[in-house]
């Protein structure tokens, strides 16, 4: 038998789940649909090695839909404090010494309590799985895939591979990079691979948790440090942290290959002095980095969100944060199409949402790049350039604290000058 709803989410990640208990709460009728069971949380347990760092807009979204005070009862660290600096040593170095180039963004000058969270992916997932279940018209439906999606004039039916059909104005697909619904529809992506590869570490740390994240420049890519919750009772005066490590793929693979004591050492000796005295590796996982924006964000009765639409260079974790912004606008138009009295899937509505959107995604998009580029090598114009831009930043803290105030989610629209630059930045109306 087939089950009507208004509305079908494929993936239950952060946004998808996310869109599935807004859209309930608006009072559609929703089934979200995922091939993995409910995420579970152990307090005890050693930290999950996804993590993500949680803008201020962020946390405002979830406090809204009843998610925000569960992640902080599982556990999420807040951060008050970002440093950036550059790395590279070059015969220029000399001309700008670190002191003067180090950029730290911190919530007292930026006028608020804390800069962002980081919390582990299946805290929060857990987290917005609890609200959508909360939702009396919001239905999960756990460990099932899409086998087909079949559009008609009016409706779409998904059959699942179970063999039951479920029926509905509209279909979100939510379901990552690799998105299977975005290509059941038919739409493209523009997709640039990057040289480098991304490895994390979970790890503990001796000493009290930081209130710092931090990022130092190499030319073979960025070295971050993401700071946990205390490690408890086991182990008394250590706290937990995720590290990044960008490298060349084959450097990532001879890394991933030692053994933790060896992996311990190198890091010790490759990461910045500011890393605190490692005491134990939990786990390493490794993943190629990726640009890609999908070519059109809808076709016919299918519409994508999160990284299904879009997946930058994670280097300021902004990734989880743009999933989110989609989600809030794509819920906003489908509660006025409703209020219009028209289909879900009409293209004013869903043709405005992307209107919105796609142009915000691609700026974060080139503004990743640009940092990526400009920092990850050798040239010595570059160099100086890049630190004459970090010493300019360091030295106009207005303007500085605009821009963060922007990506930390604490404001809601980009500075009128940065919003005119990347508008004119070649290429950027392409991606």
């Amino acid at each position: 038998m087939t089950q009507a709803f208004d509305i079908v989410v494929i993936g239950a990640g952060m946004v998808g789940a996310a869109l599935a208990t807004g859209l309930g709460q608006d009072g559609f009728k929703v089934a979200v649909v995922d091939r993995s069971p409910a995420p579970a949380f152990d307090p005890d347990s050693a930290p999950d090695i996804r993590v993500s760092a949680l803008s201020a807009g962020s946390e405002r979204y979830l406090q809204g839909l009843g998610a925000w005070h569960p992640i902080l009862a599982m556990r999420a660290t807040p951060y008050q404090r970002l440093s950036v600096w550059d790395e590279t040593r070059h015969p220029l170095s000399h001309l700008l010494p670190r002191t003067l180039t180090e950029v730290e963004f911190d919530a007292a000058s930026l006028k608020t309590s804390h800069l962002g969270h980081i919390a582990e992916n299946s805290v929060t997932q857990q987290a917005l799985w609890q609200t959508a279940d909360a939702e009396p018209s919001v239905r999960v439906l756990a460990g099932y895939g899409v086998a087909t999606l079949e559009p008609q004039p009016d409706s779409i039916t998904v059959t699942l591979d179970d063999g039951r059909t479920l029926n509905a104005q509209l279909v979100i697909g939510a379901d990552g990079a690799q998105s299977r619904v975005r290509d059941m529809a038919g739409i493209g992506v523009n997709r640039n691979q990057y040289d480098q590869q991304a490895m994390v570490i979970s790890v503990r740390y001796q000493g009290p948790v930081e209130d710092i994240t931090w990022q130092g420049f190499y030319p073979t890519g960025p070295r971050a440090f993401l700071p946990l919750h205390g490690a408890g009772a086991a182990h008394p005066g250590e706290s937990w942290a995720s590290l990044v490590w960008y490298d060349a793929p084959d450097e990532l693979a001879r890394l991933k290959g030692l053994s933790d004591e060896a992996l311990m050492q190198e890091i010790q000796q490759a990461f910045p002095s500011e890393l605190p005295q490692l005491t134990h590796i939990e786990a390493r996982a490794s993943f190629p980095i990726a640009r890609q924006h999908a070519k059109h964000y809808f076709s016919g009765r299918v519409v994508l969100a999160g990284d299904s639409a879009h997946t930058i260079n994670p280097l300021a974790g902004q990734g989880v944060n743009l999933g989110f912004q989609d989600a809030q606008c794509l819920q906003a138009m489908l509660k006025e199409a409703r209020r219009a009295n028209v289909d879900l899937a009409d293209p004013q509505w869903l043709s405005q949402y992307e209107h919105q959107r796609r142009p915000a995604n691609r700026r974060m998009m080139m503004t990743m790049d640009l940092f990526y580029h400009l920092f990850s090598n050798r040239t010595p114009p570059l160099h100086l350039l890049r630190n004459l831009g970090l010493g300019a930043a360091r030295a106009l803290p207005f303007a500085r604290n605009q821009v963060a105030r922007y990506a930390m989610g604490i404001d809601d629209q980009l500075p009128a000058v940065l919003s005119r630059l990347t508008d004119r930045i070649p290429g950027l109306r392409q991606l």
